[in-house]
């Protein structure tokens, strides 16, 4: 089985500019892993049938009082709890077939654990979002179907991500637009009318939620199990196919490793803190035992510092596997971990021991000190190996007898025989590794090379002079860890950005709907300053401006201006904008925070974007002065600093920006007063 497609090419269907699917999605192929998946789905569906059966006659056992009944339904729920474990065992042993994931290279190498996706079920955006945006935003929800069909779009095309580097992609691109969505739909004290429902990739149990946090961790899941799945399609018997295999195992636990850090409270037991510690150590042992291969790739000399550099890397790959082993013998991850992952974390730490016991064993029998060697430095090599030698034998003297040299070498080979047994035992326990034919090929064949150099160096009297083979101390030239996910080289854009800047136009923060402000420039002056970035707030607001009159406050979000979308514009671009209507009618719809302290800034602390800090202090000055003069003075109407140069006052300032005189007496302008009929139908009434 492999990733080859089985029908026609269909690459002839896509295009450069509109491809018919996503980059990194082809949900045509049928692949051996596509097949996989398919028996995958089909199981967890059976699963959650077999567990709403069991749900029900629980219940009905606790509410039944006649005896009869109850012994019916104990009866039945024995055949439910049979035909669970049953489809559990079947889902274990698609969880063991690494054979689809594996390279399809021909190899004589032990395969790699990959991790199968998360499924889901179909996920309707459409009600829930349009309901939200006309609800909290005041937009027409059907000015966005287009972005909604683009999400429930590119959700779908995860569900079928390619095995390379654009599936990663298109799954990072999701997990990151679920951050927009996330933010501007999904308010953190709210529960939302939307339910996400994702499959236990281990047991098949289905797990629902109606917030974005179980909805983003099996994404950040499914990611790290594509990595997984990436290491294992590489050809492993080239030099770039091992160190590839080893960076996308690095980087499937660094994934693993910051979903158990992020999302601390996953319902889904396969995400959970424990076991997700297990899987991270175990693609690390992986990566590990790949850098091994990668070391004997060229091919291992029979020289002794090159047995001892491969005695020890091998040393290494047991030493993590029985880490791993012991981690996942573990309550509660022993519950729950497929039974043949432990056994094969089992083979592996003992055949990797045996690999390096035997090794050993070649340098000390093959390999005799002869003069004019480095002394020096093969002792200081064979002190290295160990912790401490046997009882009665020193380095150098090993060395240079050859008896002893024969002797503690036969004692690493029977050592290196016992764990190649316990290793072949593990298989034969298991019916999915007995299944493994290459896995069966490669222990034997390791069995009978240390089992045959045994016999030719085999005695009478070996059986008298027992040694206890020592301990080998583990060393590797490349430490295996953990690579986090770069979210950062991905560009993913907000499919909602017409709402607005993300830092106030949000779920958490709620607003007035928009009014409109009917207005005009009078004599080029609009009453108020312009402050912030985007969007573009009204500061400086004359309380007799005609823009105060008709409703406008200080502190109100521009969001359009005629029609035009303004939530985006810079200030220099909002200003352009109104000096095109000239002294003509505007119409400006604007917005606020209900909660206008947060939203407010003091005048002290902040000033206006692009404006110089001299602006703010001018404007304090100027306010300083207007309190000191007499408050039943009638109130002048102030030129506004952004206000533009007209006929009447182009001698004050040529530019758009016009300052008013400091210390210099100004010239009052006579300004209707406006009826109270005006006053009380309008919001500038509460000034």
């Amino acid at each position: 089985m492999t990733d080859a497609l089985l029908p026609a090419d269909p690459r002839p269907l896509e295009k450069k500019d509109d491809s018919y699917f996503r980059k990194g999605c082809n949900p045509l192929a049928q692949t051996g892993r596509s097949k996989l998946q398919n028996q995958r789905a089909a199981l967890n569906q059976q699963i959650l049938k077999a567990v709403r059966m069991r749900t029900g006659a629980e219940n009905l056992l606790k509410a039944a009082t006649n005896q009869k009944v109850r012994e019916q339904v104990r009866l039945e729920l024995s055949f439910v709890n049979s035909d669970l474990q049953m489809l559990k065992e079947e889902l274990e042993g698609l969880n063991i077939s690494v054979g689809v994931y594996q390279s399809t290279e021909e190899t004589f190498t032990i395969p790699l654990i990959p991790l199968g996706l998360k499924e889901t079920k179909d996920v309707d955006f459409s009600v829930f979002l349009k309901d939200f945006i006309l609800e909290h935003y005041s937009e027409d929800s059907y000015l966005y179907e287009d972005e909604i069909a683009d999400l429930m779009d590119l959700r779908q095309a995860c569900r079928t991500p390619s095995r390379d580097e654009a599936g990663i992609e298109l799954l990072m691109s999701y997990f990151l637009q679920l951050g927009f969505v996330e933010s501007r739909f999904f308010p953190p004290t709210q529960q939302m009318g939307i339910l996400f429902t994702w499959y236990d990739s281990l047991t098949g149990v289905p797990v629902s939620q109606q917030n974005l946090l179980l909805e983003k961790a099996s994404i950040l899941f499914n990611i790290g199990a594509l990595y997984t799945q990436i290491g294992t399609r590489c050809n492993r018997q080239t030099p770039t196919g091992l160190e590839n295999a080893v960076h996308a195992l690095q980087r499937a636990a660094g994934v693993l490793n910051y979903l158990k850090e992020t999302f601390t409270h996953t319902p889904s037991y396969d995400m959970s803190p424990a076991m997700l510690t297990v899987l991270v150590k175990m693609m690390l042992a992986q990566a590990q035992e790949c850098v091994f291969e990668k070391v004997c790739l060229p091919g291992i000399q029979n020289e002794f510092f090159m047995l001892v550099k491969v005695a020890q890397e091998a040393a290494k790959v047991g030493e993590v596997y029985q880490q791993l082993h012991m981690a996942m013998s573990q309550a509660p991850v022993k519950e729950n971990i497929p039974y043949s992952w432990a056994s094969l974390a089992c083979v592996k730490a003992h055949h990797y021991g045996a690999l390096a016991h035997y090794f050993v064993a070649t340098l000390l029998i093959d390999h005799q000190l002869k003069p004019g060697t480095d002394e020096d430095h093969q002792e200081k090599c064979l002190s290295q190996l160990y912790d401490h030698m046997p009882e009665g034998l020193m380095p150098l003297a090993t060395l240079k007898n050859a008896h002893q040299r024969g002797q503690l070498g036969k004692s690493h080979l029977r050592r290196a025989i016992a764990h190649h047994k316990e290793s072949v035992r593990e298989v034969s326990l298991c019916k999915k590794l007995r299944n493994i034919e290459l896995l069966q090929e490669v222990l034997s064949a390791a069995h009978q090379r240390s089992q045959l150099k045994y016999t030719q160096h085999q005695e009478e009297d070996d059986l008298l002079n027992l040694i206890a083979a020592p301990d080998i101390i583990s060393k590797t030239e490349q430490e295996v860890e953990i690579i986090l996910p770069q979210f950062s080289k991905v560009t993913a854009t907000d499919f909602f950005q017409k709402l607005g800047p993300l830092s106030v136009f949000s779920a958490n923060k709620r607003w007035t709907p928009p009014r409109s402000i009917h207005f005009t420039a009078e004599e080029g002056d609009l009453g108020f300053t312009l402050r912030g970035n985007s969007p573009v707030q009204v500061h400086f607001l004359d309380p007799y401006c005609s823009a105060a009159l008709a409703g406008a406050k200080e502190g109100d979000y521009i969001v359009s201006i005629q029609n035009v979308d303004c939530k985006w514009l810079t200030v220099s671009e909002v200003m352009k904008l109104l000096k095109s209507f000239g002294e003509n009618a505007i119409e400006m719809k604007v917005v606020s925070l209900l909660d206008s302290a947060s939203s407010m800034h003091s005048k002290c602390a902040t000033y206006s974007v692009g404006m110089q800090k001299t602006y703010s202090m001018i404007c304090l000055a100027i306010d300083d002065d207007d309190d000191k003069t007499d408050k039943t003075k009638k109130i002048s109407k102030k030129l506004s600093f952004l206000s533009w140069g007209t006929n009447k006052n182009r001698q004050k300032s040529a530019s758009t920006l016009c300052l008013p005189s400091v210390g210099v007496a100004r010239p009052q302008v006579k300004k209707k007063l406006p009826s109270p009929f005006s006053l009380l139908n309008s919001d500038s009434s509460l000034y």
